[in-house]
């Protein structure tokens, strides 16, 4: 089991809190699925009047480790400011670091994002960055002093699943010992099997469930799916070949005359 950042998770999934139907189907979801790490926005906690405050207790009940996120942030000045609000509102080093770059896609900035990376680690934080499959970039972000990559599958919100797959198998042969996670883009449990299946370590999402139409049962399926990918990466699966291939032995076959 990989750990991230020294901590071993339960469940390879992880869930986001936002876009739900109600607080309810919310907590409903997380106990269907069995998620191992809640994502959250500051946004929804850090209001004046304090009305976040049953939706965060609300999270710290469901007992699994929290990685608060800098989601909406178009510079790394802001995020690093929204990172260092997190953490005292959170109380963890954890940050899912998101710098975005373009409207229409929601594609990270990944020079604004390898200058926060490198501010917030030097400032302590654990750093889960939201990046493209760019093997330049995942250098960087490593040199930046982050120790787990998080991949986007395709645009966020998008459902369209795993766009590059030739990219992301790049990146997990290139960096066998570096956690993994494919966030964003994710629509279907196929999608999260699949990229477990590729090697990743985690899979984060939350328009899939959230926007479902029923949220806990789609996020039971997820739990299955990543957990079945993860046994068949494990197990070794065979390679893909262009011609058959007998499944049963001919030596010994009996030849009628």
């Amino acid at each position: 089991m990989r750990e991230f950042y020294g901590t071993p998770l339960a469940n390879p999934l992880m869930l986001g809190t936002a876009q739900y139907p109600s607080p309810a189907i919310l907590a409903e979801a997380f106990r269907c699925s069995g998620a191992g790490v809640a994502t959250v926005s500051l946004r929804r906690e850090s209001g004046a009047d304090r009305a976040g405050q049953d939706f965060w207790a609300m999270i710290a009940d469901l007992g699994v480790p929290v990685l608060p996120n800098t989601a909406g942030c178009h510079s790394a000045k802001e995020a690093i400011t929204t990172a260092h609000m997190a953490r005292e509102v959170f109380d963890t080093p954890w940050i899912k670091l998101e710098v975005i770059g373009h409207t229409d896609t929601l594609q990270p900035d990944v020079f604004a994002l390898v200058e926060a990376a490198r501010v917030l680690s030097e400032e302590g934080f654990q750093v889960f960055p939201y990046t493209t499959e760019d093997l330049v970039v995942a250098e960087k972000l490593l040199h930046a002093g982050c120790e787990v990559l998080m991949p986007w599958g395709a645009p966020i919100g998008s459902g369209l699943g795993l766009a590059n797959e030739y990219a992301l198998r790049s990146m997990r042969a290139h960096f066998p010992d570096v956690p993994l996670v494919v966030d964003a883009g994710i629509g279907l449990p196929s999608h999260a099997a699949r990229a477990m299946e590729l090697g990743f370590d985690a899979v984060l999402l939350n328009t899939a469930v959230a926007k479902a139409g029923d949220p806990a049962m789609m996020a039971k399926a997820f739990s299955r799916a990543v957990l079945a990918g993860q046994a068949a990466y494990e197990a070794d699966p065979i390679e893909p070949r262009d011609m058959a291939a007998p499944s049963t032995p001919v030596i010994g076959k009996a030849f009628l005359e």
